[in-house]
């Protein structure tokens, strides 16, 4: 899920000069890694768990040589969420796994000449020991997962069947997207811009046999709720934008013959056609009408002088890239639709720019009104007219471009005069009355795909048998095993290379026993990713994809942090998945996550990090120089979590000499400092570094939340002074940055126990107000001296004693006192006659 690349092996010239830490991270971080791990510091008892809390990130896809340093960003910052809450008593569960298969693995392995299997269990061992283990996060190792195992893809398949058996999994001809350098078909959210997300080739339209999860019968649920969930804004509205819901009118077109083509009446007479449209006003600037180029009535319509053109036009389409200039040309069906109010004869074309599966294959074209369809009218020659003008009297008609926006119609019979939105309606209930045609609602959303004709993925648990045709893999025969095979790259072809595995492939039907077939394509790796979680609290269970008890106290997740690209990805399939599994009784909660924030992208010395630009940041040059808590502080002070940060190698020696000072002021006073603090003022800046450093840290604000442990440790210094109170409370709220040296810190003070089962500090509000303040005091408005008087002084109290100072006295004196304005803990003004 969490995609990562190549690193750049070395560090670089600008790290080489920063001055690593004097203090000796590396032994005590290699000694607490072993010691958190021996006393099982972060292993949580699922069952027992009175306050439960699951902290959640986006497993690693280890299709590369290590994580990147993003990775390593939406990690630390989830984990300090989890340290967080742990010490506030909460029972944190932070598991970790690995989404381990799919396109990016296989091509990795491709690239190297290795077996994907070989790669993948070699990248998962150094993903966990030399990384994972190495930043300081608090992972639940005991809960591992691996989607590569059959332990876990056993329950994928599982799923899929439960789906498959409520007529949520079909198996349908589509036209699909392929990938012509991967070699298999991508689901409409893999396709960015018209090419492959993963490896940017221009992706092409091919008409095959394919699985899909019926997620458009989930569209509305799926928009609606969204309201409910704490996420990120910017992700949910690239969800609202994905689902894409519109209301519009749905009706039909009636084709009429024309017999002054060929001197005898064309086929297709007969024939309706429904066509959907957002805009019913625009209804009278209707020139023709468009079909994209499979559509079903095609064959039924098409006059017998114009079939040869049109199935040339079909080919190319086929072929066509989804992302090639469109709206420039079609052809002529020799077909006519009759406009349904004004009876006029509108020809029929088949248009590259009409794509089969969205909405109904059809639209009404109205170029003067829709850009794409003037684009288009203006390449073949058909007639545009305008029928929409701007609502602005003084605005001028520009007819070389399309008016798409709303106004007053006009041309537009019984509806001329009427603005836009009355129109609609007004048009709409026209059809309705009349029985040709109907509110309708349409989304953007597709059913997800989820076939894929590789090696590298869990088969779909589908036999197909002679009499029975698809029949479900009885669950007790599950795992469908992926066999261990030499020819496993792909072929190109359509079909899977386990289609040339005959004892894979020859089976029995579970229903007669007559020779079968199994399904030889695997299923996409976001179908695994999407249920992680759920099998996390359950992986070391053989006897069910989880445990429903265990899944009502954990489920849904509490917070969960990752990158906003998988917005219309993973997200929206984790979410169709678990209302799927609510509806049908298998989960309790509709929704996954309660809470989503999606991390920043970090750049580096203002560019966008790439292998391309030799810019790429390999985290583990970073932890062996500096050790793991420079390097999370740093990544987490760069800037806001949410809005990321541009990283340098110079830029990291601040945060050297931040935790070096730590280090030496908790050295320096730990053994000799007395219990509390000095003066009530040092007891009030104890307390607001509580304050600011809680309130920060529970919003995702770890910039602001460090740079105030910062002043915080240079009042101390300044001050010359520190209590054991102070240096314990400056210990606990660095322990989510920078575990490591709390920890070594925290037994150098002789304190019991890990500082990670230390309780966070609460604030007092009245330990926070200062025990004096300054008040200014004016006379007639000019500053004429300053008073210093306790905070809790009343208003009587700070005007008698601003009045009573020498210097005001001077200036009010043998004159009168109109009046007195306090302004509370700032001025006194004395107005005098």
């Amino acid at each position: 899920m969490s995609q990562t690349h190549v690193p750049q092996p070395g560090a670089g010239e600008a790290l080489q000069q920063v001055r690593p830490p004097s203090y000796d991270f590396a032994s005590f971080e290699a000694k607490w890694r072993t010691r958190w791990e021996e006393q099982r510091l972060y292993q949580v008892d699922l069952q027992r768990a009175k306050k439960p809390f699951y902290n959640l990130m986006m497993f690693p896809y280890p299709s590369a040589e290590g994580l990147h340093v993003g990775n390593m960003y939406s990690y630390v910052g989830t984990d300090i969420q989890g340290r967080y809450k742990a010490m506030q008593g909460y029972d944190v569960f932070e598991p970790i796994g690995f989404d381990a298969f799919g396109i990016h693995s296989e091509n990795f392995a491709i690239k190297q000449g290795v077996h994907p299997r070989i790669l993948t269990k070699r990248n998962i061992e150094h993903f966990r020991e030399r990384q994972l283990k190495h930043i300081g996060n608090r992972f639940d190792w005991s809960h591992e997962v691996d989607t590569t195992s059959p332990e876990y893809y056993r329950w994928t398949q599982w799923i899929f069947l439960q789906l498959f058996k409520a007529g949520l999994a079909e198996r349908k001809s589509a036209s699909v997207n392929w990938c012509p350098k991967d070699k298999t078909v991508l689901a409409d959210e893999q396709v960015i811009n018209g090419r492959c997300e993963r490896c940017d080739s221009i992706v092409e339209r091919r008409w095959l046999e394919q699985w899909f999860l019926k997620t458009t019968k989930y569209a509305q649920r799926l928009l609606d709720d969204l309201e409910g969930l704490d996420w990120s804004e910017r992700v949910k509205n690239l969800q609202r934008n994905w689902i894409g819901r519109s209301e519009g009118l749905n009706f039909a077109l009636q084709v009429v013959s024309e017999p002054e083509i060929s001197g005898e009446t064309q086929p297709g007479q007969d024939v309706a056609i429904q066509a959907y449209t957002t805009r019913p006003d625009t209804i009278f600037g209707v020139t023709f009408v468009a079909l994209s180029a499979r559509h079903p009535a095609i064959e039924a319509i098409t006059a017998q002088e114009r079939r040869a053109e049109v199935q040339t036009f079909q080919e190319r389409m086929s072929k066509l890239a989804v992302d090639a200039e469109r709206g420039t040309s079609g052809v002529f069906t020799g077909a006519y639709a009759r406009h349904p109010l004004t009876g006029e004869r509108l020809p029929i074309w088949i248009a590259d720019y009409v794509l089969e599966g969205h909405g109904t294959g059809a639209i009404m074209g109205v170029p003067a009104h829709d850009q794409t369809d003037m684009l288009f009218a203006r390449s073949v020659g058909l007639p545009i007219r305008f029928v929409v003008r701007s609502a602005d009297v003084a605005a001028v008609q520009d007819e070389q471009e399309a008016n798409e926006e709303d106004g007053i119609l006009y041309d537009s019979g019984e509806f001329t005069g009427m603005a836009s939105a009355e129109a609609r309606e007004a048009v709409i209930a026209w059809f309705t009355e009349r029985g040709l045609g109907e509110r309708s609602v349409s989304y953007r959303l597709r059913d997800w795909l989820i076939s894929r004709q590789r090696y590298w993925g869990p088969p779909i648990p589908i036999i197909y048998c002679p009499e029975h045709g698809a029949v479900p893999v009885p669950e007790d025969q599950l795992p469908v095993v992926l066999p261990d095979v030499e020819n496993w790259r792909p072929t190109g072809t359509g079909a899977s290379p386990l289609a040339a595995i005959e004892e894979f492939v020859n089976t029995t039907c579970p229903i007669c026993g007559q020779p079968a077939r199994r399904e030889t394509d695997v299923n996409d790796n976001f179908l695994d990713s999407s249920w992680y979680f759920m099998r996390y609290i359950s992986s070391d269970d053989a006897t069910q994809a989880w445990d429903p008890a265990l899944a009502r106290k954990w489920l849904p997740v509490d917070m969960y942090i990752g990158g906003a690209e998988h917005s219309v990805l993973h997200l929206m399939y984790a979410r169709f998945i678990t209302k799927a599994l609510h509806d049908l009784g298998l989960l309790e909660n509709n929704e996954p996550f309660k809470r989503f924030r999606a991390n920043g992208m970090i750049t580096r010395d203002g560019a966008k990090i790439s292998k391309s630009r030799g810019n790429i940041i390999n985290p583990d040059d970073y932890i062996e120089r500096f050790g793991a808590d420079v390097f999370r502080v740093y990544l987490l002070f760069m800037g806001p979590y949410e809005g990321g940060g541009d990283f340098s190698d110079r830029g990291i020696s601040g945060v050297v000499r931040f935790l070096e000072r730590a280090w030496r002021l908790v050295e320096q006073y730990s053994q000799y400092a007395p219990q509390a603090p000095s003066s009530p003022e040092a007891l009030r800046s104890m307390h607001i570094i509580i304050k600011r450093v809680s309130e920060d840290t529970a919003s995702l604000k770890y910039n602001t939340a460090i740079a105030a442990i910062m002043e915080y440790v240079n009042g101390i210094i300044e001050r010359r002074a520190a209590s054991k109170a102070e240096l314990e409370t400056l210990l606990v709220l660095l322990a989510p940055y920078a575990p490591y040296m709390a920890e070594e810190l925290w037994e150098q003070m002789g304190k019991s126990g890990s500082v990670h089962r230390a309780s966070w500090p609460e604030y007092d509000p009245e330990a926070i107000q200062a025990q004096r303040v300054t008040i200014a005091v004016q006379v007639n408005g000019r500053l004429r001296d300053t008073i210093e008087i306790p905070a809790s002084a009343s208003a009587e109290e700070v005007q008698r004693h601003a009045q009573e100072t020498e210097r005001v006295q001077h200036f009010i004196e043998g004159r009168s006192v109109k009046r007195v304005v306090y302004v509370p803990g700032r001025l006194v003004n004395i107005v005098i006659g």
